[in-house]
């Protein structure tokens, strides 16, 4: 069993990078290196999970066709996984948020629930362009 193929290294590349560049991003706009929570935080820019699956479609692509059931197979789970960062992982944090805050306002003695971030569409789309731009990479490198 080869563990290191190109589609694992894609995979755990495309996600090192995407964390890596949420750390940067908030460093830069706020101006101070403490944000280390950012490195396994899920929400902010770019999606790791985009990321992650749109470069493991771009290595089955490349190596195997677009033509296969794997990609296929590869295509669908990156567009659930896409979906469900905008549309179900957004709506629930925007949830929780809400809640944080009407539990703040009525001065409740409720426990303040976590408010997981899901992610804005740029957010996802910028995670897509890492994730094809680490395909490539990953792609060529390994030839």
């Amino acid at each position: 069993m080869d563990f290191f193929s190109p589609y694992i290294i894609a995979v755990i590349s495309a996600w090192v990078v995407a964390q890596g560049a949420k750390y940067i991003i908030i460093a830069v706009k706020e101006g101070r290196t403490d944000h280390l929570r950012q490195l396994y935080l899920s929400g902010n820019m770019p999606s790791a999970h985009s990321a992650s699956v749109v470069a493991l479609t771009t290595v089955i692509a490349l190596k195997d066709g677009v033509g296969s059931g794997l990609f296929g197979l590869s295509l669908l789970l990156a567009a659930i996984v896409m979906y469900d960062a905008v549309m179900v992982r957004r709506s629930t944090g925007e949830q929780g948020a809400a809640l944080q805050k009407l539990i703040k306002e009525q001065k409740s003695k409720v426990a303040l629930p976590r408010a997981a971030k899901g992610h804005t569409p740029m957010e996802v789309l910028a995670g897509a362009v890492v994730g094809v731009l680490l395909g490539l990479v990953v792609f060529l490198a390994t030839k």
